[in-house]
């Protein structure tokens, strides 16, 4: 029986397991199932995801992530950071590193480290801001503050592309929504032919927001970084944000940057919390 040595890491409380493919261990290796294995919290590991650390052609390193239902993200916000403490902890890069995903090419920078606690600060790129590169079908043109009927229910979404789809709904009260409930059914809603991650977004202050987030393919979890993302970008497109803002979200808090340039920063923090070995 083969058995593969992994790491668990979690970014404000989202968390994966990742494994080193630089070599081509997981060659015939079906890994959806795999993700669906190891990401059972109770018959396996335990994760919202599975990360795979990839040789590139492109960048220094690529990487691949599948959601707990075994579906393959373009991109996450809390992996890539886990993606560069893994290899921060291992003197595989230096301050700042390049890393190829299906979302494009990120660029991830060491900010801040004293003794474990580690914050990495990612480009996480310009934000798509029109129906069909969110994508959206039935909308043309900006998706901000448009009507959605759901369950019976109409919200005014803004819709995001954080090289991943997110719908933003606005709040006045995070706690008061149920999000296993509306969640699902925004994700699938016809109105998103790629399905879509949701964000409950609660306005604090012009600089500060909490968010509870429903993840495409991954269902609640603690954190999102493309949402966070997204969350502020929906905040200044309504006109309720500044471009830099502190995201609260359940599993801890990521700054968020907008530059008036036009492109995303994230940084927050990424820890270690095991390793094991994982037999397939």
């Amino acid at each position: 029986m083969q058995k593969l040595e992994f790491v668990k890491l979690h970014g404000a409380g989202n968390d994966f397991v990742v494994l080193d493919s630089l070599r081509g261990e997981l060659d015939g290796v079906d890994l959806s199932s795999l993700a669906v294995r190891m990401c059972d919290r109770h018959f396996g590991i335990g994760a919202d995801g599975l990360v795979l650390v990839l040789p590139s052609g492109g960048a220094r390193y690529r990487m691949r992530i599948f959601n707990s239902d075994g579906s393959e993200a373009e991109m996450c916000g809390n992996g890539i950071r886990c993606f560069a403490r893994y290899l921060c902890n291992r003197g595989m890069a230096g301050e700042s590193m390049t890393v190829e995903t299906l979302a494009g090419v990120k660029t991830v920078e060491v900010v801040a480290a004293a003794g474990s606690e580690v914050s990495f600060r990612v480009n996480m790129g310009v934000p798509g801001l029109d129906a069909e590169q969110i994508p959206v079908s039935g909308f043309e043109g900006r998706m901000i503050s448009r009507p959605l009927e759901v369950d019976g229910a109409r919200f005014d979404i803004t819709c995001v592309s954080m090289g991943v789809p997110h719908c933003v709904i606005f709040v006045d009260s995070t706690a008061d929504v149920p999000l296993w409930q509306l969640g699902p059914a925004v994700e699938t809603h016809s109105a998103f032919p790629r399905g879509t991650n949701v964000e409950f977004a609660e306005v604090l202050k012009r600089d500060e927001v909490k968010v509870r987030v429903w993840e495409r393919g991954a269902g609640i979890t603690l954190a999102c970084g493309t949402g966070a993302c997204a969350t502020v970008v929906a905040g200044v497109l309504n006109g309720i944000m500044d471009r830099k803002a502190m995201v609260h979200l359940p599993g801890g808090d990521l700054q968020i940057h907008w530059q008036e340039g036009g492109e995303v920063y994230m940084t927050g923090p990424a820890e270690e919390v095991f390793t094991g070995t994982f037999d397939i």
